[in-house]
């Protein structure tokens, strides 16, 4: 049996969902995931023999097969075999604790699961603070750990925000996405002028306009910032 399909009925003997933009870290054990890269290096051979790619002479396709194989698991999916990362809280709940917004700007790149087409994009996350907070890097870092997977754009932000109120414990925030998908610009329409923007909005981001505005009147600045 291949270790892909023995990983596949751990998966299932576990009820454990594997679709592309699942974690399926907990399942993957120690030194699985380097005879993954082996027999993915196999797979990729064989895509290319059927698109008649001489990978034996041509000096360009040579380790092609193993590259795209490594770039999978380590780089645009690798969010897929890796754990969380870890996101230590600080308390949040002295005389003089923060109770304000915080919005965070990230750069994403993510992948589209229908075409394997690169997504690039930013996600602003916005919360009211809670009883702890985490460290600013944090969130981008587990932005791009929900981003490098197979997901759509409706997918991620609600990813995002899932992942931020699990390491917060704050039920109050927005995540906001802007993106351009190579599956617009790559094909079909060709349309390289395209974006798409996702919101998720909780708590009182939803319920109340005024923070609401708030937090797109942040986003605003920074992205007038970035410019």
């Amino acid at each position: 049996m291949k270790k892909y399909e023995e990983i596949i009925e751990r998966c299932k003997n576990a009820d454990k969902r594997y679709w592309a933009g699942d974690n399926i870290s907990r399942l993957i054990q120690s030194g699985e995931k380097e005879q993954l890269i082996d027999e993915a290096t196999e797979a990729f051979e064989t895509v290319l023999d059927a698109l008649i790619i001489d990978r034996h002479n041509d000096p360009n396709s040579k380790g092609t097969a193993r590259r795209l194989a490594k770039m999978y698991f380590n780089e645009i999916m690798a969010g897929r075999y890796e754990h969380a990362p870890d996101a230590t809280a600080f308390p949040n709940d002295s005389q003089d604790r923060y109770e304000g917004m915080l919005v965070v700007r990230s750069e994403l790149k993510s992948m589209c699961s229908h075409h394997h087409q690169p997504v690039t994009g930013t996600a602003y996350i916005g919360i009211i603070a809670a009883e702890k907070l985490i460290g600013l890097s944090k969130y981008t870092r587990i932005a791009q750990w929900c981003a490098r997977r197979g997901t759509l754009q409706e997918e991620l932000a609600n990813d995002i925000a899932r992942e931020i109120e699990r390491a917060t414990g704050a039920k109050d925030l927005g995540v906001y996405i802007q993106a351009t998908h190579g599956c617009c610009e790559n094909r079909g329409i060709m349309a390289h002028s395209s974006l798409t923007q996702t919101t998720v909005l909780k708590g009182s981001f939803k319920t109340d306009p005024g923070t609401k505005k708030e937090f797109f009147d942040n986003i605003k600045l920074q992205q007038e910032f970035a410019c």
